[in-house]
């Protein structure tokens, strides 16, 4: 039996240079982040996230909810993608890293996987959620939950803010809507790297 491979180690100062570079779109109070889902602010930080997979070598896919869906593909062509993501939305004071986090850490380890050339049997999928908080367009998570069949698309369409402006209308608007259907995926499974919020 062949011995167990060393565990891989991310590029740590990488990590913490798109994590910034990602707080600068949407800056909040105390050093947060204000960058409510299908504002202005929003759209950029997804365009950003955007040119980062695309350099790495990801395709993009993007649903009728404006998730997306940036795969590196596998060595099997059968084989399920392996899924790992979070949401790059926040609240109107929310942390540099909440949600964040499990969003580029994603790609991390995408690009350390490139770095060392090293492929995998599975394709892996890192994913943005739209609309994960829940604060300009209730209820939280509402992109995921059309995918998993909890909420019907037009429903979800028709979800208001406090301007009355329609979530459907909004997702146009930013330019992030996508052809894809939403929950056609399959997953192997799905990981989801999240910062620590309760007491310490």
């Amino acid at each position: 039996m062949a011995a167990p491979a060393a565990n891989l180690t991310i590029n740590g100062d990488r990590l913490w240079d798109s994590l910034m570079e990602m707080a600068r779109i949407g800056p909040g109070i105390a050093g947060g982040n204000n960058r409510q889902t299908l504002t202005d602010e929003d759209a950029e930080g997804r365009a950003l996230f955007q040119r980062w997979c695309e350099a790495a070598g990801l395709s993009m896919g993007v649903d009728e909810m404006g998730n997306m869906f940036a795969r590196r593909d596998g060595t099997d062509p059968d084989a399920l993608p392996v899924y790992v993501g979070s949401h790059l939305d926040t609240q109107p004071t929310g942390g540099k890293y909440d949600g964040v986090l499990g969003v580029l850490g994603g790609l991390e380890i995408i690009r350390t996987l490139n770095d060392l050339n090293i492929k995998t049997r599975h394709p892996i999928v890192v994913t943005n959620w739209t609309n994960e908080e829940g604060t300009r367009f209730a209820p939280a998570m509402l992109a995921s939950g059309v995918f998993a069949g909890v909420h019907d698309l037009d429903w979800a369409y028709g979800r208001t803010d406090a301007a009355g402006k329609r979530f459907g209308d909004e997702l146009e608007r930013i330019g992030w809507k996508g052809d894809e259907k939403v929950g056609a995926r399959k997953m192997h499974a799905f990981f989801e790297l999240h910062i620590e919020q309760g007491p310490i």
